[in-house]
C-alpha cells in the first residue's frame, strides 16, 4: 500500500476516542472506504515509485484487467497505460509520457490499457505527483474510472464522421482536415506533399445497366485496389460518388509521381467480378505538388481538380500533372466548345483519309477516316482539342454519325478493294441505335459491308460486358469488319479477345515510337500482339510509323500493316480520288532513316541564364533530350546554359548547334512525360528557395527562379547579344 494510504489508516487507528462522549459505531477505516469506493464502481487506484514504476494497483482494477499485481507492479507506468490514438477518434491531449516526465497533474487524462485477455479497456485517470517533508518526488498518486462503454460509443461517432461507411477509407471531412494540417505543418518544415484527385470513367453505366448495388459493390474493390497500391505512402480516402483522393506526403518526384499514377489507371481498368458478372471501368487522374502548385489545401485542390478535369480532356484513362497553363485551358475549352457547335451547325468539319499500307507491297488496302475542322479565326484545330471537348456533350453523337455517311459515300467512289475505316466513340458505341444508324449509312450510300470497318477504342469495355458483347454480334450480323484501335494502352484485357468479335488489332503508335533505340523492350511487345492476332486469325497494324528503320522492324515482326507519315499524312478526298485516276494505288515510303526523339512544336517565351545574366527566348521546339531556341546572337557551340521553363524547372543544357538567332540544346538530364502529350522536368526548384532568394511566394510566375534577381544587377558584359523577340503567327 503506498505511503499516502498507510498514513491515513495509521492516523485513524491511533486516534483516540473522543472524553465525555456517548458511545456509537467506529468510524470505518481508510481501507474499507476504498475497497466500498471499488465495490460502487466508483473509482479504482494506482500510484507509482519516483522511478514511473507502477507500485500499487487496487483490487477492482487487477479484477478489471483479469491479471495479477505481480505481471504489473513493477513496469513503467507507460507500459501499462498507454495513449488513445487521435487517429481513430481519441481525444486531443498531451501524452502521458510527457506529462508524467514534466510531473504535471493528470486531469482527466484517457488512456488504453490493455488486458490480460487480450482486450483493450479505456481508464480516465486524476493523479497528483506526491512530494515529502523535503520537497523531493515520491511518485504518483491515483485514481481511474473504467468509461470503456462511453468511449467506444463516442470514438465510433467520431470515426463514423471521418470514415466513409461504404468503402472504410477516409472521407471528405477528414481528409480535408489532414490536408490543411499537413500543409500547415510542411510549411515550417519546408517539406513536400502530393495530391492526386481520381474520378472514375464511365461509372455512371455500371449504375445505369447493373443497378446501385453493384455500383456499391465496384467502389469496395476500387478501394482495395487503391490501397493496395498506395500502401503506407500516403493516405487514400474517397470523397463521394466515384471520387477519390490519395495524399502522398513527402513526395515531389513527377517521375515517381507519374508511374504511381500509371500503376493506379492500369490497376483499376482491369476487370471487375461483381454477382458473377463482369464490368470494367476506368480512371483519370490528376495531380498537384505543395509548395510548387500552392500552399494552401483549397488552392492544391483546385490545382488538382484542374489537371483532372484537364486528363479526362486528353482521352480518358490517363493521368495530368498541374500547370499555370490549364487555367488558361479551362476557359479556352469553354468557347471551344461553342464555336464547334457553330462548326457543326454549319458542316465546317470535314473528313480527311489516311492509308494503311502493306509494308511489303506497298499497296493500299484501306483508308482511315480522320476528322478536320478549318476555324475561319483560329486556323486548323487539332483533332486532340475537339474531339474531347465533343466527346463530354452529345455533340460527338452528332459528329460520329456525320463521318460514318460520308465515309461511305466516299468510299463507293475508289475502286471495290479498298476498304474505309471509321472512328467510333464509346459514347456512340453504346447509345441504343448505334447498330439501326450503321445500317443506315450503308444503305443510303450503296457501299457493302465488308468494305467498312469500325475502329473501335478498349474503352468501350466498360459497364456491362454482356451488352456490350450484344452490340457486337448485332454488328457483326451486318457484315461490317471490326478493328481494335490503339491496342495496349487504357482499359487493356486480353479476354476480350477470345470472343472473337475483331477482324483487326491497331498496335498503338506508343509502342512504335522509339522501338529501334537500344534496349526497348517494345520490339518484343510487337512481336508478342503480331503473334496473338495471328494465332486469332486477325490482321496488325502497326500505327505513327515515321522513319525508316521503325518501318523495318515492324515489316520484320510480322505487321500485316502499317500508317503512318512513312507513307502518307490524311489527304483530302480529291486527291484520294486523283491518285486513283492515275491507276496507282502504291504509296512509297519517305522519312528520316532513323527515329529520332519525339519533338512538340511549341513557341513560347522562356529565359535562359549563362554565368550571371538572364536572357528572354523563344522556345521553338521540345523533346525528352532537347530543345531549340531563338531571340539570341552570338552564341557558340559548346556553351553551357541553363534553360528556364518556369515554375523553377530549370534544365541543364549545352548547345551542340547554332546558326545566327537559333540555338539547339542538348539536355543533361532527360525530361519526362507530363501524361498529356507534352514533357516537363522530373524535379523543380523549390519555391521556399525562391522565398529564401528575396521572391516572395505570391509573386511567383513563369520564369521566376533564384537567380532572376540577375535581371536588375548584372556583375558582366553580356557574351550574348539580345534580339528583340517576335511569336509567329499561328
Amino acid at each position: 500500500m503506498p505511503l499516502g494510504f498507510r498514513k491515513t489508516v495509521r492516523d485513524s487507528r491511533n486516534a483516540a476516542p473522543a472524553a465525555n462522549k456517548s458511545p456509537r459505531t467506529p468510524s470505518p477505516d481508510s481501507t474499507s472506504v476504498l475497497g466500498e469506493v471499488e465495490e460502487l464502481g466508483i473509482g479504482m487506484f494506482w500510484a507509482t515509485d519516483s522511478e514511473g514504476n507502477l507500485s500499487f494497483l487496487s483490487q477492482r482494477a487487477l479484477a478489471d484487467l483479469g491479471a495479477d499485481s505481480e505481471s504489473l507492479i513493477g513496469k513503467p507506468l507507460t507500459r501499462v497505460f498507454r495513449d488513445v490514438d487521435e487517429e481513430d477518434g481519441g481525444p486531443t491531449q498531451r501524452s502521458l509520457a510527457f506529462k508524467l516526465k514534466a510531473r504535471s497533474r493528470l486531469d482527466e487524462q484517457i488512456v488504453a490499457v490493455p488486458t490480460g485477455r487480450g482486450a483493450t479497456r479505456w481508464w480516465r485517470l486524476n493523479a497528483r505527483p506526491l512530494l515529502d517533508a523535503k520537497g523531493e518526488f515520491r511518485g504518483y498518486r491515483g485514481s481511474a474510472v473504467d468509461i470503456s462503454a462511453q468511449y467506444a460509443y463516442e470514438t465510433q461517432v467520431a470515426r463514423q464522421s471521418q470514415v466513409d461507411e461504404l468503402t472504410g477509407l477516409a472521407n471528405r471531412r477528414k481528409l480535408g482536415e489532414r490536408l490543411s494540417a499537413m500543409l500547415a505543418a510542411f510549411r515550417v518544415s519546408q517539406r513536400s506533399c502530393a495530391l492526386m484527385m481520381l474520378d472514375l470513367d464511365r461509372f455512371k453505366q455500371v449504375n445505369d445497366t447493373m443497378g446501385h448495388p453493384a455500383g456499391d459493390e465496384l467502389l469496395k474493390q476500387v478501394a482495395q485496389r487503391l490501397s493496395s497500391i498506395v500502401k503506407d505512402h500516403g493516405e487514400v480516402g474517397r470523397l463521394g460518388g466515384d471520387e477519390f483522393q490519395v495524399l502522398l506526403p513527402d513526395m515531389d518526384d513527377r517521375g515517381t509521381l507519374g508511374e504511381l499514377a500509371n500503376r493506379i489507371v492500369q490497376s483499376l481498368s482491369q476487370p471487375y467480378q461483381i454477382n458473377g458478372r463482369r464490368a470494367i471501368i476506368g480512371t483519370s487522374v490528376g495531380i498537384a505538388i505543395a509548395p510548387y502548385d500552392g500552399v494552401e489545401a483549397d488552392e492544391l485542390t483546385r490545382a488538382a481538380d484542374m489537371a483532372l478535369y484537364s486528363a479526362k480532356e486528353t482521352r480518358g484513362g490517363t493521368f495530368c500533372f498541374f500547370t499555370s497553363e490549364l487555367r488558361d485551358a479551362a476557359s479556352k475549352t469553354a468557347m471551344l466548345g461553342d464555336r464547334l457547335r457553330d462548326a457543326v451547325d454549319k458542316g465546317e468539319l470535314k473528313l480527311a483519309y489516311q492509308p494503311l499500307v502493306d509494308p511489303v507491297t506497298n499497296e493500299v488496302k484501306c483508308f482511315e477516316a480522320l476528322l478536320r475542322w478549318h476555324d475561319s479565326e483560329e486556323g486548323d484545330i487539332s483533332p486532340a482539342q475537339f474531339i474531347p471537348v465533343a466527346e463530354n456533350d452529345d455533340l460527338i453523337i452528332r459528329i460520329g454519325e456525320m463521318a460514318l455517311r460520308q465515309a461511305c459515300m466516299d468510299a463507293l467512289a475508289w475502286p471495290e478493294t479498298i476498304r474505309v475505316a471509321v472512328n467510333v466513340s464509346a459514347k456512340q458505341f453504346i447509345r441504343p441505335g448505334y447498330r439501326k444508324a450503321v445500317a443506315n449509312a450503308l444503305q443510303a450510300s450503296g457501299l457493302p459491308p465488308g468494305r467498312l470497318e469500325l475502329e473501335i477504342t478498349e474503352s468501350v469495355f466498360v459497364g456491362d460486358l454482356e451488352t456490350v458483347d450484344a452490340i457486337f454480334r448485332d454488328l457483326k450480323k451486318l457484315g461490317v469488319r471490326l478493328a481494335l484501335d490503339d491496342f495496349g494502352t487504357g482499359y487493356s484485357s486480353l479476354g476480350y479477345l477470345k470472343h472473337g468479335h475483331f477482324n483487326k488489332i491497331k498496335i498503338d503508335q506508343s509502342f512504335v515510337r522509339g522501338c529501334t533505340e537500344n534496349g526497348d523492350i517494345n520490339p518484343a511487345i510487337i512481336a508478342a500482339i503480331v503473334a496473338l492476332a495471328k494465332a486469332l486469325g486477325m490482321e496488325t497494324v502497326a500505327e505513327g510509323v515515321e522513319a525508316m528503320d521503325e518501318l523495318e522492324l515492324v515489316r520484320e515482326r510480322g505487321a500485316d500493316l502499317v500508317q503512318g507519315y512513312i507513307f502518307s499524312r490524311p489527304i483530302t478526298q480529291e486527291q484520294v480520288l486523283a491518285q486513283f485516276a492515275e491507276g496507282s494505288a502504291m504509296f512509297r515510303p519517305s522519312g528520316p532513316p532513323r527515329h529520332r526523339s519525339e519533338r512538340i512544336t511549341i513557341f513560347r517565351k522562356v529565359g535562359l541564364i549563362h554565368e550571371d545574366h538572364y536572357y528572354d527566348v523563344i522556345l521553338r521546339n521540345l523533346s525528352k533530350t532537347g530543345a531549340r531556341i531563338t531571340g539570341l546572337a552570338g552564341v557558340p557551340v559548346g556553351t553551357d546554359v541553363v534553360l528556364d521553363l518556369g515554375h523553377g524547372q530549370l534544365v541543364v543544357s549545352k548547345v551542340v548547334n547554332a546558326t545566327e538567332n537559333s540555338q539547339g540544346l542538348k539536355f543533361e538530364t532527360p525530361l519526362i512525360s507530363d501524361g498529356s502529350g507534352g514533357f516537363m522536368t522530373r524535379h523543380r526548384i523549390s519555391p521556399y528557395s525562391l522565398a529564401e532568394a528575396g521572391i516572395p511566394l505570391a509573386a511567383l510566375g513563369a520564369g521566376a527562379f533564384p537567380l532572376a534577381k540577375w535581371r536588375e544587377a548584372n556583375k558582366s558584359i553580356p557574351k550574348f547579344t539580345q534580339l528583340e523577340l517576335s511569336m509567329p503567327m499561328h
